[in-house]
């Protein structure tokens, strides 16, 4: 079954339209500082007020453990929304409560509310069916229509993203329609040379992803954290650096799986170590089989791909036709150790097919790193989900609106 769209739905005007969006930005002492997800929001919202809805958003943000918390409320949220939007957006300071029937009861055609932190509310995350469909009935009577567009949770079975899906007549906004265009091409008949490129700090994290695109991809470059357990896995020492032990058979067995397909898996060849997790510590630049024989000796702990390999991970991409990325290459928050992320984000700015950056960290660095939005195919709102969804796994948010 295919995926139900925003046309499903017929006219939706003088309709109270609740939006699931994913709002889950990050904030500084209340202010945000990356509003990549409430402007992904855009489209479903402006389509949604053009004809004439009334909607109502709704969202989590952070963990709050199902209890009222001000550092998580989504007030900065609303007042931002409102500031894309060009128009009034009106806040209610609960989920399901009197502010919240209030907020609702007041919008007229057009006109748009945000209601607080789902996640303040037990019910929206909880393991228990009952509870957790409990509360999705309490927010099913704030509207007549569901519009899924919170890519970022659809992997989660959660009161707003799945139960509620159930209960009112429901679709997938423009957001989540194109997350799922563009991650299903990365799946099945992706244009080829199709390189994958890996970073972040864990193996374990991307077992699964690199389990999958195994089979699929022409190239798998490996850079940041998890780099180092397939350095260890060709028996190079790694010093201090971040190293899962108990992840080098598996890790071998990839390299095996690899060879054996004819997948080109390209490794570091150097990389950039220091002697603490510190912009500020002693540094040096080695190869990827010298780590512990710098200057820092045994204590070295890598930090970033080295400029060698930067240079073969931006060739690698720049005569790709399909790159998907996902993880920096390093520790790009400080700067002496951002080199690498930033020259894998260049070179897919230089790609000539599809380009996508998959959420998470990677999102996030692309624009610290002064890159646009619109340098790129396509940046997934969604870390975790977009995993999952490469990984081939069923995702409930997705199944709930048609998707198989």
């Amino acid at each position: 079954m295919a995926l139900r769209t925003l046309d499903s739905l017929g006219s939706l005007a003088g309709k109270r339209v609740i939006v699931r969006a994913d709002l889950n930005v990050p904030l500084q002492a209340g202010v945000i500082t990356d509003d990549g997800r409430v402007r992904a929001t855009l489209p479903t919202l402006n389509a949604l007020i053009h004809q004439g809805a009334r909607v109502i958003v709704c969202s989590h943000l952070g963990r709050p453990d199902g209890a009222p918390d001000p550092k998580y409320s989504l007030e900065p949220v609303a007042q931002r929304l409102s500031e894309l939007l060009g128009k009034p957006v009106a806040f209610a300071r609960d989920t399901v409560g009197e502010s919240a029937r209030e907020a609702v009861a007041a919008l007229e055609d057009g006109d748009v509310a945000v209601i607080e932190n789902l996640r303040f509310n037990p019910g929206e995350t909880a393991k228990d069916e009952a509870e957790r469909r409990a509360f999705a009935e309490q927010l099913a009577e704030l509207g007549e229509v569901l519009v899924s567009d919170g890519f970022g949770v659809v992997h989660r079975k959660q009161a707003s993203v799945y139960d509620l899906a159930q209960i009112l007549p429901s679709a997938a906004g423009f957001l989540i329609e194109k997350e799922v265009d563009v991650l299903d091409r990365l799946t099945e008949n992706p244009e080829r040379p199709y390189t994958v490129v890996l970073g972040g700090s864990k193996v374990s994290d991307k077992l699964g992803v690199i389990a999958h695109l195994l089979p699929r991809a022409d190239k798998i470059l490996v850079g940041g954290g998890m780099m180092f357990t397939f350095l260890a896995a060709q028996g190079y020492k790694v010093g201090k650096s971040l190293l899962e032990e108990d992840q080098i058979d598996t890790v071998k067995g990839y390299m095996a799986t690899a060879q054996e397909k004819g997948v080109e898996l390209i490794l570091p060849v150097d990389t950039v170590v220091a002697a603490a997790f510190s912009a500020d510590a002693d540094r040096a630049e080695t190869d990827a089989d010298s780590i512990e024989d710098t200057p820092i000796g045994p204590d070295a702990l890598g930090l970033d791909i080295g400029p060698k390999t930067s240079e073969a991970f931006a060739d690698a991409i720049r005569t790709s036709t399909t790159v998907f990325w996902n993880g920096p290459m390093g520790v790009f928050e400080m700067a002496p150790f951002a080199a690498g992320t930033k020259a894998v984000a260049e070179a897919l700015t230089e790609a000539s097919g599809l380009s996508v950056v998959g959420g998470g960290d990677s999102a996030a660095a692309v624009r610290q790193l002064g890159f646009a939005d619109d340098q790129f195919g396509h940046i997934s709102t969604g870390g975790g989900a977009s995993l999952e969804f490469l990984e081939g796994k069923k995702l409930p948010g997705l199944e709930v609106l048609g998707w198989q």
